[in-house]
Parts: C-alpha cells; structure tokens; sequence
C-alpha cells in the first residue's frame, strides 16, 4: 500500500489535497484548508511520495523535478495528479476529476483542463505542455525587454516598456475568470489563503531558465488582478551598474547600516543584488538576507549566503532579522525595513558588530535619516539619533530615468556619514545634510539634481525626464541654465 493511499482515501468529490514542501499536507475544501498530517515534508520526501504511485514515464520526470501530471486509480476511485517543482521549493496536488472544474485526464505530460480558482481558494494548476499557461504571457514580456506584466480583469494584457504602458494588442480581453485560471495555477496555499483574508498577496515566481518574477495578486472592482515584476536570472553586477569606488567601499565595512532608497520601481533591488554579488566576489564571510519574496538568487562564490523568504522560510521580518543574530553573520540584508520593530533591529544589528543593508522607500538622503527618526516615539528619538550617528555608514537614494537612446537609467543621491553628517544627526540638524554633502564632493557625495545634471550633459537623459524626476525642481533648472540649457515645461506639474 502507497503511502499516499491514506490520504486519497479520505479524498471526496468537492476537495484537494495540497502537498507543499515545507508545510504541512493539507486537505482544500469550499476556499478552506485543513491540516492531514503533523509532519513537514520536504521536496526530497514529496518525490518519492509521489513515484510510489506514478506510472513508469511520470517517474522519471518526478526524478527530473520537471512539472508532471499523471493518473492514479485506488480502489473505485481515480485521481489526478499535478506536480509544480519552483528552485527548491514544490507542490503538489491531488483532486478527483469531473466536479466543478473538470480536471480530465491524460498522459503523464499531456494537457489539463483550465481549472478557476475562486479568491483564496486552494491553488490550481493549469498545465499546458507541461507548465502554466501564465508562461506565455511570461516569454513575451520577456522577449520584448519590458520590466513588468499587467493582468487586470476586463482589459488585454498590458506590460511596461522602458518606463511606459503598452497594451499587447495581439492578445484577447482578459475576463475575471480567466485570470483566476491563469494566476490560480501558480499561488502556492499559503499565498491563495492570504488572498483570500486580505485580497493581495505577494511571492516569487520562475520560469527556468528565462526568469525570475516577483508577483503581486490583488482585488479590484473589476476582479482578480496581477502584476509580474521581471527579476533577470543574470546578477547584475556592480560593474555593469558603473557604481563608484566610494559606494562599493562600503561593501569592506565590518559594520554599520547602508540603506538604498527610492520609491517603488527605482532599481533599490538591482543595485542591492549588485552589492551582494560584490561582497560575494570580493569577502570571505556569511551574507544572510531577507526578501519578500527572494528576488535575485545568488550562488556561493567567495562567500556563504543564505536566502530566507519571508511567509516562506520565516514567519516576518523582525523574527527574522532577531535570529539571523544567531546564526553567525557578518553581513546582514534587509529587504524591507517596514516597521519599528524591523528599523529598531537593524539599527541595533549594525552597532553590535555587523553590516546591515536595507532599503527604505525615500526619495532622498536627509528624507531617509527623518523617517527612520520619525518611526520611533518622542521619548525615544533622542536615542535614536545617538545610534544612527554612529551605525549609519551611508545612503544611496535612487529614481530611474528614461535613457534618450532607449532603456532607464538610475539618477543616485549618495551620502556618506563623515563626522559632520554625524554631529548633524546626533544633534537633529537633518536639513542641514545637502549643505555638507554640497561641499563634500571629493568624498564621493552628491546630491540627486547634480546626478540628473551630469546625466542631461552625458546626453544620457533628456533635461525634461531629468525635470520630471528632480525632488528641487527650480533648482534644477537653475543648474541647467547655468550650462546653457532650457527645458521644455509645456504640459507640466510643477
């Protein structure tokens, strides 16, 4: 007797069961799960589970942690089997066909039928020639260079290339149903669980071999929707990025807090991984980080790392970030540091002997120091400076811009914290900070309208994309001036 004969057993018409590595099995029905087992099982343990009751040709691409569907027959009683492998993660799910969706059946590679998953309900796979249909939108986004994917319940698909929308007028209106199908296919439980309670979820996808994707499913008052965010197999390495000496010296630092900020969409995650890589390339030390999801996957070179998933690997941030203090870090990156609790570890992290990356959603230098003091209470904030005076090391804040030849650019303001940025912070001068930054060029500092200034004189950017995405707009054009420049304001916001 199979070992998954037991819970096929208990399987019935209207229900699923839901095998996902790292949790436990659960039994889908109605929208909700419940748990089969108290166990765990691994990817390495749900393989074998599944050859035990796999026909021959379906064996071996279990073996090949290849997407395989096939049948199995217990007793009176005829399953459908779908196996989804992501990296080194899995799911697996068992129904029985002809209710509702009418999962048909069919060789071990061959078709399914579309499956729709209501809001929150166990997650489906539709599998055509062996992987989800979403891939095909997937490959095109790819082919045409666009950085995202748009699915919006009563619209073509659209994407976005190099900074604008663009309808893929080729492909048909998407009706709500049909992205329930096409997104449903790849939600894991937990994420299909989330969505349901509070209608978005966030997690990462792959299509090897092409790319990787960070997902955000959400409601509207048209239905299901998503947005697929294209993270490139490929690091992007620091070179690439033509990041200055001064910025990647801060990748030899024992200790300390480094933050990249800008607002969503800026490249923080790209100039991020381009600092792992180097810290990877260049250090012989222990680099965790903490993404939500994992977006750029990193191999070991000169270094070990540990990639922890949040809602995946770890249950937040904080719990996170609280135990990578035990599991002997040098380098620490914080993917989001989105509440007190998370700021207040971090900090702390970086003044007991660490290097702590994270990110901010700030668009300049001073901004980011403010709102790190302005998360904590009054009563607090006089602390709070004292330890950012001395932990904080540097802050890259970023906007990307459209290129004139094509493609984006990153516009990058960069402070570094010398003695007088310090005493500014320890004493709550932060408006203070463009002022020594101004005057603190050699050190490698500069300020967001000189970096969209040297880009409008490369001919990189045009002066009205730099106009657009300056913070001190007048002082922009004042600058611009200065160099015999004019921008066209027509149809402008100031």
């Amino acid at each position: 007797m199979a070992q998954l004969d037991k819970l096929i057993e208990r399987l019935q018409h209207s229900q699923e069961i839901v095998i996902e590595s790292g949790k436990t099995p659960m039994l889908g029905s109605d929208g909700t799960m419940k748990a089969m087992l108290n166990q765990q099982l691994s990817i390495q343990q749900i393989i074998p589970l599944l050859q035990e009751i796999a026909p021959a040709s379906a064996k071996a691409t279990l073996g090949q942690r290849k997407s395989t569907r096939f049948e199995y027959t217990l007793g009176d009683k005829t399953v459908v089997v779908l196996f989804s492998p992501q990296g080194d993660q899995a799911i697996a799910k068992i129904a029985i066909p002809g209710y509702e969706e009418d999962i048909t059946g069919g060789s071990a590679q061959g078709p399914a039928a579309e499956s729709v998953a209501g809001p929150g309900a166990a997650p489906r796979t539709a599998v055509s020639g062996g992987e989800p249909e979403i891939n095909a939108l997937l490959r095109k986004m790819f082919q045409l260079g666009a950085s995202d994917l748009h699915l919006t319940s009563g619209h073509k698909p659209l994407v976005r290339l190099h900074g604008d929308m663009r309808e893929l007028s080729e492909e048909s209106v998407l009706p709500p149903d049909r992205i329930k199908v096409l997104v449903s296919a790849i939600m894991t439980s937990y994420n299909a669980a989330q969505f349901q309670e509070i209608h978005d979820t966030d997690f990462a996808y792959e299509i090897p071999g092409l790319a990787r994707f960070r997902v955000n499913v959400f409601l509207d008052r048209l239905g299901m929707g998503a947005v697929f965010r294209q993270v490139p197999m490929e690091v992007v390495t620091a070179e690439k990025l033509g990041l200055s000496k001064e910025i990647l010296d801060l990748c030899f630092l024992s200790k300390g807090l480094v933050l990249v900020t800008g607002p969503t969409g800026s490249g923080k995650s790209t100039t991020l991984c381009a600092l792992v890589d180097y810290m990877n390339r260049h250090r012989k030390d222990h680099i965790i980080t903490i993404e939500d999801p994992i977006e750029f996957v990193h191999q070991k070179k000169n270094c070990l790392i540990n990639q922890r998933e949040v809602h995946v690997h770890t249950q937040s941030f904080s719990n996170a970030l609280r135990a990578a203090l035990r599991e002997d870090p040098d380098i620490v990156l914080v993917g989001e540091m989105r509440d007190l609790e998370t700021i207040a570890i971090a900090v702390e992290t970086a003044e007991t002997g660490h290097l702590v990356f994270g990110t901010l959603h700030t668009t300049t230098a001073a901004s980011t120091v403010d709102r790190i003091i302005d998360q904590f209470p009054a009563d607090r904030q006089s602390q709070i400076r004292t330890m950012l005076a001395s932990s904080l090391k540097g802050v890259i804040a970023q906007t990307l811009c459209k290129k004139i030849a094509g493609g984006r650019i990153a516009a990058m303001e960069v402070l570094f914290v010398n003695s007088a940025v310090s005493n500014l912070i320890r004493e709550g001068k932060i408006y203070q900070i463009p002022s020594v930054m101004q005057t603190a060029k050699g050190q490698g500092m500069i300020l967001l309208n000189e970096s969209l200034l040297k880009l409008v004189l490369e001919k990189q950017v045009a002066p009205e994309e730099a106009y657009r995405k300056a913070i001190d707009k007048q002082g922009l054009v004042a600058m611009l001036k200065q160099k015999g420049l004019s921008v066209n304001l027509t149809g402008m916001i100031d």
